[in-house]
């Protein structure tokens, strides 16, 4: 009898003559994981996301991206800089593209401006979550814009609110469903991100260094579970106009 082939249960992100980004990463992504992306400002999280959507859709999976920081006529222009050219898919709604624009009004207040329970919203926003990857870029604009969250912060109880999050989440990967988290960890207090970071699947941490005039991102891969072929420790990136992600060098532990 024919053992099972452990890339069965990998989703491909595709473009291996690209950037070898995959490669690097085993084969793919876990099905029915929670993946955790943490960085500060710049250093690539929105470009990781992106080029996870477009990777993913081009292998055949369905994508829902929610961007708290593009509009969708921003994160187009921003895809065709990277030569990720994302229109088709919009058009057969392979990907659904969420602009969460909390400052204006957006997709997660209402109508007169006022906050609402942002979190809770996202949960019954049932359409988002019927993709096979459901990527919130960043996560951590949704919980410093949630009121209810906020309050939950000023009486210490931010971990309580976390864990229920996380309830639905596991809900969510249950039948199979990726769920992709980009944190800057900087803006959300230690308590809040505890429990992501333990409950992740996947856990990459995103670093620049600069060196000279040179800014050199690297994505540290903290845990990986149920990951398919060997998985470096450390990756070097760069993200370049025209080409998108480039892979500049590894190291395996």
């Amino acid at each position: 009898m024919s053992s099972r082939n452990p890339h069965d249960n990998l989703l491909s992100i595709g473009l291996p003559e690209r950037d070898q980004l995959n490669q690097e990463l085993g084969g793919g992504i876990p099905r029915g994981s929670i993946v955790l992306v943490e960085g500060d400002y710049g250093a690539g999280k929105s470009a990781l996301s992106q080029r996870f959507s477009y990777g993913l859709v081009d292998e055949g999976a369905s994508v829902t991206l929610l961007s708290t920081e593009l509009t969708v006529s921003g994160f187009i222009d921003q895809m065709y800089s990277l030569e990720y050219d994302v229109t088709k898919p919009l058009l057969n709604e392979e990907l659904l593209f969420l602009a969460a624009d909390f400052d204006s009004g957006g997709a997660f207040s209402e109508g007169d401006g006022e906050r609402k329970e942002l979190l809770k919203r996202l949960m019954e926003a049932e359409t988002m979550w019927q993709s096979d990857v459901v990527i919130l870029d960043t996560f951590d604009s949704i919980l410093r814009n949630d009121p209810t969250f906020e309050a939950l912060v000023r009486n210490n109880e931010e971990r309580q609110a976390a864990l229920e999050i996380i309830s639905f989440f596991r809900d969510m990967i249950s039948n199979g469903t990726v769920i992709v988290l980009t944190v800057d960890p900087s803006t959300v207090g230690e308590e809040a991100i505890g429990p992501f970071r333990s409950i992740a699947d996947v856990f990459l941490e995103l670093q620049m260094v600069e060196v000279g005039s040179d800014v050199r991102r690297n994505i540290s891969v903290k845990r990986f579970a149920g990951m398919g072929s060997q998985v470096g420790d450390s990756i070097g990136f760069s993200v370049r106009s025209g080409t998108g992600i480039v892979i500049e060098s590894r190291s395996v532990a």
